[in-house]
Order: structure tokens, then sequence, then C-alpha cells
């Protein structure tokens, strides 16, 4: 091979590396999208999983709170045998007659009480309850957006792994070509031993790096499987992001409105101010109407000896009326429960206050990191564009002896990492778009237009539940929603073959590329 077919080559593998960098914008032939992922931990992420069984148990705070309120029914029944005869009783009535027994009884009772007056109590922790529902919902929306946001950092990963491992290994083949022609021209006398060392060097160092990259991309994987619950396949470039905000202004305004953080604190608050109510309710009178009846049966056993008249087994009777209490004094206990509650209040307000600070700045920051990772991207590309001509212009003057090989090792060794560089800022800018909505409470999947069957509202479960009067409407045992991932392979750090080709084919980049370095293979 001639000299200027080595440049060729070269030229052409690092136009193909830079090919690479590009593909977090454009990369044709993935054959899973972000969508899908996105469905999938909508679906079998154990986290969201575990957080929608959590705010069921939540919903169950309603009715019991309502049962407090609700009548209440309870029946006794009892059967006593008198084993021992001398515990019996006889009874001599005269002419020969004695009162015997009993020696055996059946005992039944039925009570009925209804509240009628309890301070306020009931009706406050309803109320209460029926609050931290809402903030329960509004939490749930809060990890569905979290997870969301972990499964587009994982995919976004994989992708950048991914280029990152291919712009590595397309170095180690340019240097792999530089090693040779830098030997081939040692041979002739052109350059020295030091040159060939420092080849050697650099290649070394580079296949190094791309074994690290390879490590880095199967840990991306990992994460992936972790947050998603399969492997990942081929991988579409994701889809632009919707909404984002034109100022950081607007992302606070509408985080303010929308962050589910926020709307939980709120109700939160909401619902430890009426706590106060429902701890001064024990120094109320309390008034329940109650209705009783009872039963008892002798079975026989309560007779006349040396008499053939029979003596009444059964007796019933039936009671209603008032039942109600005035507490006069419970040692301090309400007042003390009634301060306690007003504490926590004060406590909630301010966990209000400072939830509202906490997404004010993650509002923030998100929108400068968005904005920021945007203008890298500007200018890593500029710095890919020139650090290419650099590299032309610094093999062009090694051919004519005005530049060392150690000056196009480190020509080329500055172009990776300027499309290193790029392709982290592309992955960047995403991730951090994608935590600005988050932030802004807008990505969650109602926003997002998953597809992959009905999307999961609390509320239906809440519906279902909150009205409930019988002690024995239970629901099926629990059944694991989230996938296992014992089963899934151990990943690695290769690159698939349609990647490779998408790397390494004739495109104009790499056409330019030879056409500038004046040499073909």
């Amino acid at each position: 091979m001639t000299r200027g077919g080595v440049r060729a080559r070269a030229a052409a593998l690092l136009a193909g590396g830079a090919v690479l960098g590009l593909g977090l914008a454009a990369t044709p032939g993935r054959a899973d999208d972000l969508r899908g992922a996105l469905v999938s931990a909508y679906n079998t992420n154990p986290t969201l999983q575990a957080a929608r069984s959590t705010q069921r148990a939540t919903d169950e705070t309603v009715p019991i709170a309502k049962a407090a309120g609700r009548p209440g029914a309870n029946a006794t029944a009892g059967y006593t045998e008198i084993v021992d005869s001398a515990s019996s009783t006889a009874t001599s009535l005269g002419n020969g007659l004695t009162l015997e027994g009993p020696t055996r009884q059946l005992n039944a009772g039925l009570n009925l009480s209804v509240p009628l007056y309890s301070g306020g109590s009931v009706k406050n922790q309803v109320r209460a309850a029926e609050r931290r529902v809402e903030a329960g919902q509004a939490d749930l929306r809060g990890t569905e957006s979290a997870i969301f946001s972990q499964a587009v950092a994982a995919y976004m990963d994989v992708i950048l792994n991914e280029a990152i491992v291919g712009l590595n290994r397309k170095n180690v083949e340019v240097l792999s070509v530089n090693l040779e022609a830098t030997r081939d021209r040692f041979e002739i006398g052109d350059l020295t031993r030091t040159d060939v060392a420092q080849s050697e060097a650099r290649l070394a160092v580079a296949r190094s790096d791309t074994r690290t990259a390879e490590a880095n991309l199967a840990n991306a994987r990992e994460r992936y499987i972790q947050v998603v619950g399969h492997p990942p396949g081929a991988l579409d470039p994701p889809p632009p992001l919707p909404g984002l905000p034109a100022t950081a202004e607007d992302a606070v305004g509408i985080a303010l409105d929308s962050n589910p953080d926020i709307l939980a604190a709120r109700e939160r608050s909401k619902a430890a101010e009426i706590d106060i109510d429902v701890a001064g309710a024990s120094r109320l009178p309390q008034l329940s109407a109650v209705v009783g009846g009872t039963y008892s049966n002798y079975l026989g056993s309560y007779s006349i000896a040396g008499s053939s008249v029979p003596l009444p087994q059964a007796g019933a009777g039936l009671t209603v009326g008032l039942s109600g209490s005035i507490p006069l004094f419970q040692g301090g206990r309400p007042a003390a429960q009634r301060r306690q509650a007003q504490a926590r209040a004060g406590a909630a307000l301010e966990q209000e206050i400072g939830a509202e600070r906490d997404v004010i700045a993650q509002t923030r920051s998100a929108y400068q990191s968005w904005k920021a990772s945007n203008d890298v991207i500007v200018s890593s590309q500029a710095g890919v564009d020139a650090a290419s001509l650099s590299l032309e212009g610094v093999r062009a003057e090694n051919s004519v002896g005005n530049r060392t090989i150690l000056d196009i090792l480190n020509a080329e060794q500055e172009l990776l990492n300027a499309q290193v560089r790029l392709v982290t800022a592309r992955r960047n800018a995403y991730v951090a778009g994608f935590t600005l909505l988050a932030a802004m409470g807008k990505a969650e999947a109602r926003d997002l237009g998953l597809d992959g069957g009905a999307l999961y509202d609390p509320q239906v479960n809440y519906q279902r539940v909150r009205g409930k009067w019988s002690d024995w409407s239970n629901d099926p045992a629990p059944v694991a929603q989230s996938t296992r991932t014992v089963d899934t392979p151990a990943q690695d750090g290769s690159v698939s073959a349609g990647q490779a080709a998408t790397l390494g084919g004739s495109t104009p980049e790499v056409r330019r590329a030879q056409d500038m370095s004046g040499g073909k293979d």
C-alpha cells in the first residue's frame, strides 16, 4: 500500500468515527424505541408497581375513617354447663316439692350502636384522609416521573456508550494503520525507532480505552435492564421532546402549578391543619343511640321436683336508649394532643415551602443544564469539524517533513476527544431536557402519549373503595405485577453488526475525507 493509500484509509476510518458522533441525532435501522422502553418501565418496573400498591393502601384510610361514624353491631352468645352438682341450687317449697336448677344455660345478645355526635372527630378524620389520598396520588405521579427520567437516562446512556465504543474501536483501527505506516517508513530509514515506539504506545492506550468503554457499555445495558425490565436491542434515536419552555421563568411558572412534589406537600399541609380539629374533638361530648336485645334459655334444667307443672325456661329483653359521655378531666392529654397537632401542622407548612424552594431550584438548574448542553453541542460540533481539518492538515504536512508522527498522534487524539464530547453533549442535552419536563410536572404517561394499554388511574381504585361498608369485601390475594430480570443474560460491550456497518459504510463524510486526502486504498 502506498503512503497516500495509508493516509486515505486512516482518513476514511476517522470520518467513519465522525459519522458515529452524529449517531445520537439520527441512526437508521434500530429496532427498539424510547416509547417502547417507557411503556415497559410503566408496566413492569417494581418501584412504580410498589408505589401503586402503597397508594391503594392509602385509599383505604378513607373508609377506615368513615367506619368510626357508621353504625356498629355485635352479637354475643354463651353456653354454661354446671358440672359440679354441689353448685346447683335446690330450694324446698314444702308439701314435698323442691325447686331445682338450673344446671345449664344458653345466653345470646345483640347490640346496635349508632354514633350521633363525636365532636367533629369523624368528619375531620375523613377530610384529612381524603387530603392524604390526594397527596398520595401526587406522590405516585412523582414516582412515575422519576422512573421515566431513569428510563430516559438509561436509554441514552446505552446509545452514548455504544457510540463511544464505536469511536474507540475506530481509533484503534486508525492507530493500527498509522503504526503499520510508521513501521514501513522506519524500515526504509525515513523515521526513527522513537516514532515507532510512540505509535505503539498510543495504540496500546487506545486499546485500553476501548476495553474501558466496552465495560461502561455493559454497565449501561445492565442499568437499562434494571429500570426497563429487559435487555436493550438496537435502539432508535429518541424523538424530540415536546413542550420545552422558552425561559426559566416559564418553566418555574408551570412547575409551581403542576409539579407533583409541590401538590403533595400542599395537600399534606391541609390535612395537618384538619388534624388540629381532630385532636380537639376529644374534649367534646360523645353521644350515641343504642339498641340491645338479650335472650336466655335454661334448656329444661329449671324444674320443680315432685310436680308436673313446667317452669318457663326462656326469656328475652329489648332495650333502647341514648349513651353519652362528657369529658371533665383527662390529665391534660387533649390539650397536649392539640398542641402536638398544631406543631405538626406548622412543620407541614414549612415543608410545603421547602418543597416549593426545591422545585424552583431544580427547575432553574435543569433549564440551565439543558440550555448549556445545547450550546455545548454547537461548540462540540465545531470542534469535531476543526479537529478533522487539523488532522488532515497535519497528515499533509507530515508527508513533506514539516510534522512529526507525534503531531499526527496528538491530532488523532484531539479528534477522538472532540467526537466523544459531541456525543456526550447530545446525551446530556436530551436527559437535561427530560429532567426539565419532569421538574415542570410534564413527564408523566399522560403527557408523553404512551400507548400499549390503558393507563393506570389511581382514582379508579379510590372510587371503588371509598364508600364500601361490608366487613367481608376482600380483594384477591396480591400478585407481583413487575417482571424479574434473573433470566436475562449478562451484558457485554459488543456493538451490533448493523451499527458497525453504519460506522464503516460509504458515507458522504467518508468519501469527502478520501478525496481530501488525495489517495485511495
